[in-house]
């Protein structure tokens, strides 16, 4: 018996081509750099040709956007669903928050665009701003209304809360850029899941109306 015939080969790998463009612009943009990365570097490890990646995207601009898009987003997009779906108590959601943010820090190819965004965001203000008004800032602010919301419960101590936030993540972002920078030439690494652990219970004293339980 004679199989009906599939969908034709090159109609799937054309369907399948912005996304591997995306996740190859990932990977050169982490080990390159916004300036450093080339198309050619991107359709060669994405295995197009060059011409293709200009079927999809009109400049290496446009290319990082899809990337925050398709493989940063999501990932910010947890984070958001537990802060804003948690009820409380508040050290139970910092403890749950603690142990999913190293896990999404974790991830090589995005130490490597946090990196390249602080070193060249004066060269390429775009790429800050779109970080930031899409990743940082929803996230930050995701944080921010827990602690509010914290606050309006009694749970936890006048203050700014957005400080609050920040001074939760800082130590993360930190541990990312140390591995990025410093661990390829010889420094100790730091343990992610352990840091966000010992930093977030420390902080939960402070923060905490009550000790913590």
């Amino acid at each position: 018996m004679t199989l009906p015939p599939g969908p034709p080969k090159f109609r799937r790998r054309k369907a399948e081509r912005p996304d591997e463009i995306v996740a190859a612009a990932l990977e050169i943009f982490a080990e390159k750099g916004f300036a450093a990365a080339r198309l050619d570097d991107i359709a060669a490890r994405a295995q197009v040709s060059k011409g293709a990646i200009y079927l999809y995207f009109a400049t290496k601009e446009d290319i990082f956007r899809a990337v925050v898009e398709q493989a940063v987003l999501p990932n910010v997009g947890m984070l958001r669903s537990l802060l804003a779906s948690h009820p409380g108590p508040f050290d139970d959601l910092a403890r749950r928050f603690s142990a999913l943010a190293p896990q999404l820090a974790a991830r090589p190819e995005m130490g490597g665009v946090i990196k390249m965004i602080i070193g060249e965001a004066r060269n390429f203000p775009e790429l800050a701003r779109v970080w930031h008004d899409q990743v940082v800032d929803p996230a930050l602010g995701g944080l921010t209304a827990a602690i509010e919301a914290a606050q309006a419960r009694g749970e936890v101590r006048p203050g700014d809360p957005r400080l609050y936030a920040l001074g939760l993540i800082a130590p993360l972002l930190v541990s990312v850029l140390w591995r990025e920078t410093f661990t390829p030439v010889g420094a100790a690494p730091f343990d992610l899941d352990a840091l966000a652990r010992q930093h977030f219970e420390t902080a939960l004293r402070g923060m905490l109306e009550k000790a913590p339980g």
